[in-house]
């Protein structure tokens, strides 16, 4: 989502400096929490190293994975998979993951904001890039992969600057003061721990449970220590913040209101420059402060010990010069390194420091607290055993997997109280464990919820409940795209039907699906009256199922009438979201139900319009009247959202036999998606940039290659998926092809790894293709684990010879949903040539 910039050059891939982070202060800590069981025995482990470290030592070109043969005899899994993750994968090429500090699903995410010489422009949308290497502060919070420039969050970054202040940070516009170069050779990124030496001296070492934090500054010799906390300065900026210094307790505390997400972005900014969520912090040292301060704007105050300000949400030098932070300094003469706890909360200052009391021990070193998160992601990602395969495969695997369960985030306190989309305080409700956010729907729904739902069905569960929750605070509408409390409109269609009807099918039930569903089936069959507004458009339309009582009449959104971002991108997404509606309504035993959204699941055809480019066939606008906007060209965007009709024309994964037939037969569609994934001369065209072939960068077209299988013709599913995963993938901060969307593109990975892929939202089907490893073992809680076996896999065996499921051999590309219920094994025979006649029967294929 949001693939808007340049490609930036390629950076070298560089093993960091082993220098030594500084000694533990605390050398007798009792206990430290991982954040998901506390009171465990806590032992001190150095850093991890390894290919976490190493992926990056030698020069690799963009996506490429080292080609060797597979090792022969029994695979071995990884004993310690958060070893092979390497979280700067997807740092450069506008992926906009972030690297720093972070538990799975956590709610704080300490991470370096960098700056290219403007306060209010980090480089790259969730503010780090690693081709900028300056820092203005390490924030604590961060949204993985959004694409929207700035994206979201990038709260309280507090900054080690070795000097004295004697000018407001705010007025350092161009970030020539309080701010530091660095070389990636001092940067260490690993799973639960960031580490950062600066050119000013500095050293920063950080460890993170899920709502709570600790570092280590360590200072250089004979200069000033301070640290700076600007309050105010998140990545979209803020209306209001403010800092306190108490010295007789050695805390720093504060909040930031803030929000705004996409609000700086051109197509409906406006209508989101607004504030939907406050940041409470606390911090305490382990020492005296020598000097303290405030600042507001441009004015200085040294010695104050309280102030605020926001900065607004405007651009470039209206923003510029605004805001406000405070700092403390420390004398460092006898011991250089200044030690922090941090407690954040969404709630209160109160819940910061309850989070961190219940989180984190009171004497726990960053050591053991990097330890315990180790630990901690050692056991969500050992959920996935992949065995054999190359080191930069399992890298590449690992750091998908890892970036995959960055989120969905906690906004709730250890208490279980969390700020509600209505503004009020809540609890969470019985049976439910936590309240999560950051739902990026438009993106998730085709590949990263499936993810979840199938490894962590239980986490799947509470964010169900959760967006039920928001929903029921806000009117009974679901919003497409939620970040922390807030409502941002972002995007198009309804991804919330499609997402919580595909967790149903996949099993998933600690949520109230009828509740739920209830509320869902009422947003898709009753107008609202926001959806007969033009507020936010197009990007951030206000209607989440816009001027629906004429999407009904017309059986399609007109593009002169339909209040949306493009009437043939709506008309597509809605039949989607109805047809996962309907499989959802048929497995509650609501058939009227069901019936009337499989009706409407075909409205599709209603924008098909195959006399297109001289009969060719092609998805397009309509407007009210019934005629087709024109001029019409396939490779524009009109009438549709960050894609083309090329690549919209593909987007009925509900009914690809349907799409066949309307385009002449299953035969001349394959033709037509070989077209769609090559030149020409027939070369591969999967690198994007070309509006009439597939782009790996965005979600419209990411379950293309898959369609093959519904064609007759899996055998190129198969190569086109290694082909993609290959080159578009692979190690190194550009390993990802484009925006991560909140986990979208890493899960994309993982199923092309796996060798299946959602066939549909809404159910528990998978389409099969050829494995990366080989053998993988999905254990899952709550149901049986799933073992792919493909003795033969690696980069020369790309197709698919023969396969067996639970031991019976299958002519099937395809699983109905029986594998992911029930669990049970997939054995594969590869083979380095297609075998053209494995799952090409007409009544054996995929709908």
């Amino acid at each position: 989502m949001w693939a808007s910039y340049p490609t930036p050059r390629a950076a070298a891939n560089r093993l960091p400096a082993a220098y030594r982070p500084g000694a533990p202060r605390h050398p007798h800590p009792p206990t430290v929490s991982d954040g998901f069981a506390s009171g465990s025995p806590a032992r001190p482990v150095p850093p991890a190293r390894g290919p976490a470290y190493n992926a990056r030592h030698t020069k690799r070109p963009r996506g490429g994975l080292a080609s060797r043969p597979p090792a022969r005899g029994a695979p071995t899994a990884p004993a310690n998979p958060a070893a092979l993750v390497d979280p700067l994968i997807g740092s450069a090429n506008g992926g906009n993951t972030y690297p720093g500090a972070v538990l799975p699903y956590g709610m704080i995410s300490w991470s370096p904001t960098s700056t290219t010489g403007d306060q209010t422009n980090t480089g790259a949308a969730n503010g780090y890039s690693y081709d900028a290497t300056r820092i203005r502060g390490l924030s604590l919070t961060h949204v993985n992969g959004a694409g929207c420039h700035p994206g979201a969050a990038g709260d309280i970054p507090i900054m080690p600057f070795a000097g004295d202040v004697t000018s407001s940070p705010s007025a350092d516009t161009k970030d020539e003061v309080y701010a530091s170069d660095f070389s990636h050779a001092n940067e260490r990124a690993v799973p639960g721990r960031y580490t950062l030496g600066l050119d000013s001296g500095v050293q920063s070492d950080l460890a993170v449970s899920r709502r709570a934090g600790v570092a280590d500054f360590t200072f250089p010799a004979g200069k000033p220590a301070s640290l700076l906390f600007r309050v105010s300065n998140s990545l979209n900026g803020s209306e209001d913040a403010h800092v306190e210094i108490d010295r007789a307790a050695r805390k720093v505390t504060g909040w930031v209101h803030t929000g705004a997400f996409c609000g700086r972005r051109a197509n409906g900014g406006e209508n989101n420059r607004k504030s939907y969520y406050k940041l409470h912090f606390s911090a305490s040292f382990d020492r005296d402060f020598a000097t303290t301060g405030t600042w507001r704007d441009g004015t200085l105050s040294p010695g104050s010990t309280s102030g605020g300000g926001g900065e607004g949400y405007a651009t470039g030098a209206d923003r510029a010069g605004r805001g406000s932070g405070g700092w403390v300094g420390f004398d460092t003469g006898r011991d250089r390194s200044v030690h922090m706890r941090m407690g954040i909360s969404y709630v209160s200052q109160a819940g910061a420091e309850a989070n961190l009391r219940g989180e984190i021990a009171p004497r726990a070193s960053v050591d053991e607290v990097a330890a315990a998160g180790q630990r901690a992601w050692n056991r969500e990602l050992g959920s996935v055993t992949a065995s054999g395969g190359t080191p930069a495969r399992r890298t590449a695997f690992y750091t998908a997997l890892y970036h995959s369960l960055l989120q969905p985030n906690l906004v709730s306190d250890t208490d279980g109280r969390y700020p509600g989309m209505d503004g009020r305080v809540h609890r969470v409700v019985r049976g439910q464990r936590a309240q999560y956010s950051n739902f990026s729907g438009w993106d998730q729904y085709r590949a990263h919820v499936q993810l979840l739902a199938l490894l962590k069905p239980d986490v799947a569960g509470d964010f169900a409940q959760s967006l039920y929750n928001f929903a029921r605070q806000n009117g009974g509408v679901w919003d497409r795209w939620v970040h922390i409390n807030g409502p941002t409109h972002v995007m198009t269609g309804d991804p919330s039907a499609a997402t919580l009807a595909t967790f149903y099918a996949m099993g998933v039930r600690n949520f109230d699906a009828r509740g739920a569903f209830e509320s869902l089936a009422r947003q898709a069959t009753v107008p609202h009256p926001d959806g007969l507004s033009d507020a936010g458009c197009p990007g951030q339309c206000e209607g989440q199922r816009p001027n629906l009582e004429q999407y009904l009449e017309s059986r399609y959104a007109p593009q002169d009438a339909c209040h949306c971002w493009g009437g043939a991108a709506e008309t597509l997404e809605d039949a989607v979201a109805d047809s996962a509606l309907a499989h959802w309504a048929r497995l509650l035993g609501r058939d009227a139900d069901a019936d009337r959204f499989a009706a409407r699941a075909g409205y599709w055809r209603n924008v098909y319009d195959p006399e297109a480019t001289d009969g060719a066939g092609y998805v397009r606008a309509r407007n009210l009247d019934g005629s087709w906007v024109s001029p019409f060209d396939p490779g524009s965007d009109r009438g549709f959202a960050q894609g083309t009709s090329a690549t919209y024309t593909w987007m009925v994964p509900q009914d690809v036999q349907g799409l066949a037939a309307a385009m002449g037969g299953r035969g001349k569609a394959a033709t037509r998606l070989d077209g769609f994934f090559h030149n020409p001369d027939g070369s591969w065209a999967i690198g994007g940039g070309d509006p009439l072939r597939y782009d790996p960068t965005n979600e419209p077209g990411i379950h293309t290659p898959w369609l093959y299988n519904a064609l007759g013709q899996p055998w190129k599913a198969q190569e086109t998926v290694r082909q993609i995963a290959d080159t578009a993938y692979g190690t190194g901060p550009r390993g990802l092809p484009g925006n991560d969307d909140l986990g979208t593109m890493s899960a994309w990975y993982v199923f092309a790894s796996l060798g299946m892929y959602p066939q549909e939202p809404g159910t528990a089907a998978m389409l099969l293709g050829a494995p990366s490893f080989p053998r993988v073992h999905l254990e899952r809680p709550g149901n049986r684990d799933i073992t792919v076996s493909a003795p033969d896999a690696g980069d020369t065996r790309p197709y698919i010879d023969a396969v067996r499921v639970n031991g019976a051999e299958t002519d099937r590309s395809w699983d109905g949903g029986g594998l992911v219920l029930r669990g049970g094994r997939l054995d594969y025979r590869l083979s380095d040539r297609p075998n053209k006649e494995w799952a090409t029967d007409p009544g054996s294929l995929p709908r």
